[in-house]
């Protein structure tokens, strides 16, 4: 797992060998999501809109946002709402301002009741209008005459000057009457016209002309946030953190995994692997007896990141891999010798491939003389903490049989260190490893040989099985 790429088929493995502990995970965040629910209250926005009236460049439609959630137009309305316990400074943190398509600006507000929400937009719209219509009208009252309303009275004015001039022309039907009447009503006509450019061409008159589409919709659900998103997130978060956290120590990994990293760190020589039949053994790992159970329920007595046990190649290529090893056995114990077969004690596939290694030392059916029966086996678990071989007695050797991938370096070294306190030499190793069955035996078709009552002790003692 430390060198391989991370595929699809690892996340499967950890969902289906882990899926207790992520549950358990999961809700832990979910509750880690509720308490924060707590910690801030729930909260409601809704919006009102404001039309602009005119022609709006994006630049100018942006300055109006800005103007709309100022702090001038902000305090206006905190002071006409006049909430207890409300701050003009609290406010400012709730509103904001958005420009849409068409010249519209929405005013959004959010408070901690739906009522209070549509009550501050509204309010906010009322004031934004307000203080534009001031900063585009008529408000700078230190120079009034010289402003659009000044310059109306003076046409005003000239109209009157114009209609008196022309009622003073000859009254008469004379040329010189009828010109000057004329040129006077054309005068008149040029000033109209001028005004009404004016007003035209007058961002004053456009520019404050602000209209608020009605009042804010009173909203129906809360702002996100949600207490209910808060809980999906907190589950989310921590689940996917329980799953990098578990391909973080599998990337970490660095345990042997394949047959000559576990001989050499045993000190001793391959002498095989062996098939285990049966997909449903497992890697069981290592804890304490007061946690044991709890450790059942989490599904952490079990190793996640072993690979899939393989298909079977059939009882005959499992029965001769196991006679191999037998036969390799032999040459490197000749004679009727006695053996130490080291088993961990929580490797539930080397204690199967330990038995079925007796079985078939016991039965040899190959052997013609003395010098080349098998060698008498003994099984005997040791813990992987705190490992404990039986001192010597008339065994000539031991012999290491465990899975492979689940022990480290140390745990291994161990064994062999063990092996050498109680004087027994490690003659050879045995790798184990699981695989499934094409189908499932039956009573009529159930194996010749059955393994017999396996000698298993922890002893110091030692003595032959």
């Amino acid at each position: 797992m430390s060198e391989d790429a991370i595929r699809l088929v690892t996340i499967g493995r950890i969902f289906r060998r882990r899926w207790r502990l992520l549950a358990i995970v999961a809700l832990v965040g979910a509750l880690v999501g509720y308490g924060a629910s707590l910690l801030f209250p729930p909260s409601y926005t809704t919006s009102t809109s404001v039309v602009l009236a005119g022609q709006w460049e994006e630049r100018e439609l942006l300055t109006q946002t800005e103007i709309a959630a100022s702090s001038a137009v902000v305090d206006r309305a905190a002071a006409a709402l006049d909430w207890k316990g409300v701050s003009a400074a609290d406010l400012r943190d709730q509103v904001k301002a958005t420009a849409a398509d068409g010249n519209i600006i929405k005013i959004s507000g959010t408070a901690s009741t739906p009522e209070h929400a549509q009550e501050l937009s509204d309010q906010v719209a009322k004031e934004f209008v307000t203080f534009a219509s001031r900063l585009a009208g008529d408000g700078t009252e230190s120079d009034t005459e010289a402003g659009p309303e000044a310059l109306r009275e003076k046409v005003v004015q000239t109209n009157r000057r114009i209609s008196d001039l022309a009622d003073a022309a000859d009254p008469g039907q004379t040329v010189e009457g009828v010109q000057a009447r004329t040129e006077l009503e054309k005068l008149r006509t040029a000033l109209q016209e001028a005004m009404k450019k004016l007003d035209e061409a007058d961002p004053a008159t456009n520019k404050a002309n602000m209209v608020v589409m009605g009042p804010a919709a009173l909203p129906t659900g809360e702002a996100p946030p949600t207490r209910t998103q808060l809980i999906a997130a907190g589950a989310l978060l921590f689940f996917v953190c329980a799953v990098i956290g578990h391909l973080a120590a599998a990337r970490a990994n660095r345990r042997p995994r394949t047959e000559p990293e576990i001989a050499a760190a045993l000190g001793s020589a391959l002498l095989g692997t062996v098939d285990v039949p049966g997909e449903r053994l497992e890697h069981r790992t290592q804890g304490g007896a007061r946690g044991a159970g709890l450790r059942r329920i989490l599904g952490l007595d079990t190793r996640w990141d072993v690979p899939t046990p393989q298909p079977s190649g059939g009882e005959a290529g499992r029965q001769t891999r196991y006679r191999r090893v037998c036969a390799r056995l032999r040459d490197r114990v000749p004679g009727s010798r006695r053996l130490l077969v080291v088993v961990p004690d929580t490797d539930e596939i080397a204690h199967r491939a330990a038995a079925q290694l007796v079985t078939e030392a016991q039965n040899d059916p190959s052997a013609t003389s003395s010098s080349r029966r098998n060698p008498v086996l003994r099984v005997v678990e040791v813990s992987m903490s705190r490992p404990l071989v039986p001192d010597r007695d008339t065994e000539a050797g031991a012999l290491v049989v465990l899975s492979a991938g689940i022990w480290t370096s140390g745990e291994l070294g161990g064994i062999a260190e063990a092996c050498a306190d109680a004087g027994h030499q490690v003659v050879g190793t045995v790798v184990a490893g699981a695989v499934r069955t094409r189908q499932r035996r039956t009573a009529d078709h159930a194996p010749q040989h059955t393994a017999p009552p396996v000698a298993v002790g922890n002893d110091a003692g030692g003595g032959a099985g």
